[in-house]
């Protein structure tokens, strides 16, 4: 096994799951995050349908990897009933969300072709 250096890391991506009924719970938790961590993070779209490898409705936060430690530990605490998808940017997409990722709650199978 070849050890990779976590200086490979560019950024994360953080992506909280949902679906018609936990949409306002969703909406509810993204203006808890944008209040928690204002200007420290960037918020994507609310896709109320899968975008890309994403098999459900979500929307993506992008941080600093000196950031990862604060933002996961809070979202892990406070993600209630929504999952979150967690994966580094290192320049290797497919090998970022198939090998690298963690998951905050349940996990979900991505459609990985959207990344081939």
């Amino acid at each position: 096994m070849t050890l990779r250096d976590t200086s490979v890391i560019q950024s994360w991506h953080a992506h909280v799951y949902f679906d018609s009924a936990t949409r306002d719970s969703a909406w509810a938790f993204r203006e808890q995050i944008e209040a928690r961590w204002h200007g420290k993070l960037q918020m994507g779209r609310f896709h109320e349908r899968p975008v890309g490898p994403h098999p459900m409705w979500s929307y993506q936060m992008a941080f600093a990897h000196e950031q990862f430690g604060g933002l996961i530990g809070w979202l892990t605490l406070n993600h209630g009933t929504l999952d979150i998808f967690v994966h580094p940017n290192t320049g290797d997409a497919l090998r970022d969300h198939r090998d690298a990722a963690v998951w905050i709650g349940r996990s979900h199978e991505l459609l990985l072709a959207a990344l081939i």
